[in-house]
């Protein structure tokens, strides 16, 4: 009966809680939709993660040997996993590929983090990008938009904290096809991106 789940995170809640960080997760949510559903006992598991500011599709799995197949091999499982996002100033309307090292936690001159990118509308002074991670490093699109000279709105990490026309991170997890673990079967999720992020497209 080994199943999985594939949710739409809100923007501003976190996947799962931390040690430092004991609220409501979106894990908490959908546990406790399960639980009322199929009685006490039965739990989700987390497969990956989205940035607490970042909306969009989240896959868990019904039992531990489907989070740890999910896991372990998340590469081939996975066929497609892509994001929008809105950044500052209009980019070329091409399609490209930005590929870097990004610092992780060994000295091991960072993990090499590949997006490819490309280019839906320009408006207003703000491009609409389409995101396709061929890796999965932390906050890699962010990093890699800022790179480019185009941060993602509303990000004020690795962007401009004052240009935030929306009063949040412009990125949304909308794409997310991968093969059952179980049944083999190609799934195919898709959410449309946030409304906030097409009225920036809006003619003035």
């Amino acid at each position: 009966d080994a199943y999985i789940i594939v949710v739409e995170k809100m923007q501003g809640l976190l996947s799962v809680s931390s040690e430092r960080q004991k609220e409501r997760t979106a894990y908490h949510i959908l546990n406790e939709y399960v639980q009322r559903s199929n009685g006490r006992g039965s739990n989700v598991y987390i497969v990956h993660r989205l940035d607490r500011d970042t909306s969009g599709l989240m896959m868990f799995a019904k039992d531990e040997k489907t989070q740890r197949t999910l896991r372990d091999n998340w590469h081939e499982i996975v066929t497609d996993r892509r994001y929008v996002a809105v950044v500052t100033g209009e980019m070329e309307k091409n399609a490209g590929c930005v590929i870097s090292w990004l610092t992780s936690p060994t000295d091991d001159g960072g993990q090499k983090a590949i997006t490819h990118y490309r280019t839906i509308k320009r408006a207003n002074g703000y491009s609409l990008v389409e995101l396709d991670l061929e890796t999965g490093r932390k906050n890699q699109i962010r990093v890699h938009m800022q790179d480019l000279g185009h941060p993602i709105i509303g990000d004020g990490r690795y962007g401009i904290e004052d240009v935030n026309p929306i009063g949040r991170l412009a990125l949304h997890a909308f794409k997310l096809c991968f093969y059952h673990p179980v049944t083999g079967e190609l799934m195919k999720f898709e959410t449309p991106y946030p409304n906030e992020f097409k009225k920036l497209f809006l003619k003035k």
